[in-house]
């Protein structure tokens, strides 16, 4: 599913109009990034949970030399499945 299709389900299912329904996932998305910019989690009950995790500084292999290379460390986001989630995809 992309962004625009996203964007047609959520007007389709909840009443509104595309303008509107982009907005509105635009807003989530930006709450969910400040949200995890602060290193807060992100709880949806029976959803699941967005978390920022840091990664250590580390070596890596670029796979068309074979060179290693040094990787920083740096902050990325998690997603655990919810119960409810993984029910539906399952059941």
């Amino acid at each position: 599913m992309t962004k625009a299709e996203l964007v047609a389900a959520i007007a389709d299912g909840a009443g509104l109009t595309k303008t509107q329904a982009a907005a509105a996932l635009q807003a989530f998305t930006d709450a969910v990034t400040g949200s995890l910019k602060k290193g807060d989690d992100v709880r949806l009950v029976g959803f699941g949970t967005f978390k920022a995790v840091s990664r250590a500084a580390g070596t890596a292999r670029n796979p068309r030399t074979g060179a290693t290379v040094a990787r920083p460390a740096s902050k990325t986001a998690r997603f655990q499945v919810g119960e409810g989630l993984k029910s539906a995809l399952n059941g």
